[in-house]
């Protein structure tokens, strides 16, 4: 950075307005290797940008002849100092742009220079080294600042002196400071809507009571509690981010509130009215020790009554995966009845209970991937189960079956993710009298189903007709490696509307397949197989993408390229195969192509006796190897040939030389001629 920055200021053409672009009322200069500002643009200008360049004070005179500037940008510059006079002329500045300087050397006088601004809405800090004493000095004078980010800064504490004059103030960005401890620093700040505090070293986040605010972001902290006032006024917050933090329990939020989105992700949570071993806790209260000054006030909370205080019925979004949940209490769901998108992946959770008077009528999508579930409870009579949900996500779990029919009672189910459980398909319904079948998940009639994913479940030589009365578009059968052992007569119920198929890793071969009937498909997936010829059912089909990494293949068809395969193809995935170096006549007419992509292209590979070779880059000798193994194979089959027939011509003329006297005498006697004496 040294080095650049030198040459930045050695430039003689630095200040050159030529070097910017003009555009009606906006002048960009951005790394432009300037090291002041350029003093003949238009005086018209509004906007002017000057970031990433080496301007390193900002002088008195540097914007005389701005008088209309609204907008400045500065950003990453090595500016020290912005001299008390700088914006004199230019008091009409909106939005000013400081980010990723070094302000804390003069920050004093650059004080000085932004108390002249009246106008001032938006001001970046960002990037200055710049403690809270620093800030305060900074903004002291700005109270028509709406907006003010000072991240990635050295702050460390807040109290209210800090942000004292700010009273129009709407936004405000601290994250990636050093914050340990907020006192009753946001106060004063009866206009502040958004508030990010992400990214810093909060412990704990007690008497919450910002009613005005929208939007508060304190993720990626430490914060093991976070209690609200215990206050009937509505607060005005629609978004809480808690997600990163190490939060034991459930947040006390707010008892009246406008809470649309919770995310509480990558925390420690669990609920404790219930243990394993069968304790309750119940009536278990926490409390909490408030010291203030020389004044100490105890807080006694209740770990779950307080939680059925909290209004959460405009929720729509809640995020609780990663955390250490293994129940959810009851009637927990019940106070959500706006839910649409429910996140509970990466927990403990051993049941889920779904029923038809669940509150959760509103929910389109149910995250429960890689729990420990075992069991999917419901009880389905004549009603529907989840009315809205469109997408299913139980992937990594132990279930082995679904309740029955769950899925046909959620009306809109489009996606289903049950990879990584231990369950099979139910084939067509069994005749009378045959012994009941083991457990199994039945999809057949779920008309809406659109994409589901098996991959992982230790499918076995699946039959009859398991997709009946689908349309399913996209299906994952990866890693399952007998579920292929047949042919692909049970899937032919989704040939006119399959259009994704995933069959890696399922132990398929180049005899036990056969894709013609599949003829709406655009992507393929056939990596990881032991395909030694390739399918020639292919080259019907009109694929746009077609992954063939990891088999067994030695070449692939020289007309494949003729093909409606080789002329609909866009993206195609050949490494990891053993090609041979000498039959690559494939490979340069892949090469040829317009519009395909080998993806993987730099990292195909051939084989040459021992040696393993790029096929873009074949040495001399080796290709001039494969012309005669190949080109000129007609000539050494001759020249090998030729000897032999010499040989064999000479010998036969040697024995009829020898036996020719009795031959004739052998002839001339069965045709009863006399031989003369």
């Amino acid at each position: 950075l040294a080095a650049r920055w030198g040459s930045k200021a050695g430039a003689p053409w630095a200040t050159s307005p030529s070097e910017c672009k003009l555009m009606q009322s906006t002048a960009d200069c951005t790394g432009r290797w300037l090291s002041s500002v350029p003093g003949n643009l238009r005086g018209d200008t509004e906007e002017l940008l000057l970031d990433d360049n080496t301007i390193q004070v900002l002088g008195n005179a540097s914007l005389l002849s701005y008088h209309q500037l609204r907008h400045l940008g500065l950003n990453k510059n090595s500016m020290e100092l912005i001299e008390p006079g700088a914006f004199l002329s230019s008091q009409g500045l909106h939005v000013l742009s400081l980010a990723d300087n070094l302000l804390f050397t003069n920050y004093s006088l650059t004080a000085a220079a932004l108390s002249a601004l009246p106008a001032l809405r938006t001001l970046d800090l960002a990037g200055n080294r710049l403690t809270e004493d620093m800030v305060s000095v900074l903004v002291w004078n700005l109270s028509s600042l709406e907006s003010l980010s000072v991240a990635r800064n050295t702050i460390m504490r807040l109290d209210s002196s800090v942000f004292m004059n700010l009273t129009q103030l709407l936004e405000l960005n601290l994250e990636k400071n050093y914050i340990f401890e907020i006192d009753q620093a946001f106060e004063g700040l009866q206009r502040l809507q958004r508030l990010n505090i992400a990214y810093n070293y909060l412990p704990c986040v007690v008497e919450f009571g910002l009613t005005q605010l929208r939007v508060l972001n304190v993720s990626n902290n430490v914060i093991e509690w976070f209690l609200a006032l215990e206050i009937d006024d509505l607060f005005e917050l629609e978004v809480l981010d808690l997600s990163h933090n190490r939060l034991l329990f459930f947040p006390v939020l707010p008892r009246q509130s406008k809470l649309h989105s919770l995310l509480l992700k990558d925390n420690e949570m669990s609920f404790y009215q219930r243990l394993p071993n069968g304790t309750s806790l119940a009536n278990v209260t926490v409390q909490f020790l408030l010291i203030d000054g020389n004044s100490t006030n105890i807080m006694t909370v209740s770990l779950w009554d307080e939680i059925c205080h909290s209004n959460l019925s405009s929720l729509r979004l809640l995020d609780m995966s990663q955390n250490q949940i293994w129940y959810l209490p009851e009637g927990f769901l019940a106070q959500m009845p706006s839910l649409t998108h429910l996140k509970l992946n990466q927990n403990c959770l051993e049941t889920f209970h779904l029923s038809e008077g669940d509150p959760l009528a509103m929910l389109t999508e149910l995250d429960l991937s890689q729990n420990q579930l075992a069991e999917l409870g419901a009880e389905v009579g004549t009603g529907v189960i989840l009315p809205n949900l469109q997408l299913f996500n139980l992937s990594t779990n132990r279930l082995r079956t679904l309740p029955p029919r769950v899925l046909t009672y959620t009306r809109k189910i489009t996606t289903v993710d049950l990879s990584r459980n231990r369950v099979d398909l139910c084939p067509q319904p069994a005749a009378r009298g045959e012994v009941k079948s083991p457990p199994c998940v039945d999809i057949r009639g779920v008309k809406t189903l659109t994409h589901l994913s098996l991959a992982g479940c230790g499918l076995q030589g699946l039959g009859g007709h398991p997709f009946q009365g689908t349309s399913l578009m996209y299906l994952d059968l990866s890693d399952n490696h007998q579920a292929l052992s047949r042919d692909l007569e049970w899937l032919q119920d989704l040939a006119l509307t399959l259009q994704v198929l995933f069959l890696r890793n399922t132990s398929l071969s180049s005899t036990t397949v056969d894709f013609s009937a599949f003829k709406s498909l655009v992507h393929l997936d056939l990596s990881g197989n032991t395909l030694t010829v390739f399918p020639s059912s292919l080259g019907v089909l009109k694929l746009r993408s077609l992954d063939l990494r990891d088999n067994c293949l030695p070449a692939l068809p020289l007309d494949m390229v003729q093909t409606p395969l080789g002329k609909s193809l866009r993206e195609v995935y050949l490494s990891q195969n053993p090609y041979n170096c000498c039959t690559l006549g494939w490979w340069g007419a892949l090469q040829r192509v317009e519009g395909l992509h080998i993806t993987d292209g730099q990292e195909v590979t051939c084989s040459y006796a021992s040696r393993t070779l790029s096929p873009a880059a074949l040495p001399e000798p080796i290709l001039w190897s494969c012309r005669w193994q190949t080109d000129d194979l007609a000539l050494l089959y001759l020249v090998l040939a030729l000897p032999t027939c010499l040989t064999l011509l000479v010998a036969f003329v040697v024995v009829f030389l020898m036996l020719k006297q009795k031959l004739l005498k052998m002839v001339k006697s069965r045709c009863g001629v006399s031989t003369p004496s």
